[in-house]
């Protein structure tokens, strides 16, 4: 690698993580951006009872995995070797396989596989500690500007 290219690849790091640290629902949530690649990013966030949409049970509300994949979505787009500057959701699916296990850690993987001009195709999951089985899957678009 080039010194060229490990000036643009910190420079990306710095704005994924700049975008991650200026989202206030982000940091309400505890998120933590554990690992970014060249399209690629990996963020995680401890089992918080505040976070709980059924008491009973202690299973996170879909709401917090939906918010914790969407913003490793974006975190994906602006780590892609592209050198995009911004980010928003187009569209985001997200299917929910099974809840996630009461008191565990969830970690959000995504990878941005495809850009046009203007959009960023995303994919991710999110699993708890327990399962190899996904907790929910995602699949995104996303505006990219330069």
């Amino acid at each position: 690698m080039t010194s060229e290219d490990q000036i643009s690849t910190e420079t990306r790091d710095r704005i994924a993580r700049q975008f991650i640290e200026a989202i206030p629902h982000a940091s309400a949530l505890g998120m933590s951006l554990d690992r970014l690649g060249t399209g690629e990013a990996e963020i995680s966030m401890a089992w918080n009872a505040d976070f709980v949409g059924d008491p009973r049970s202690g299973i996170i509300h879909g709401g917090v995995i939906s918010a914790l994949m969407d913003t490793c979505c974006g975190a994906a787009v602006l780590s892609h070797p592209t050198g995009p500057r911004s980010t928003a959701t187009i569209d985001l699916r997200i299917d929910y396989m099974r809840a996630a296990a009461p008191g565990q850690r969830i970690t959000a993987r995504a990878t941005c596989y495809h850009v046009t001009r203007s959009v960023a195709f995303v994919r991710a999951q999110a699993m708890d500690e327990d399962s190899e089985n996904p907790v929910a899957t995602a699949t995104g678009a996303f505006t990219l500007e330069r």
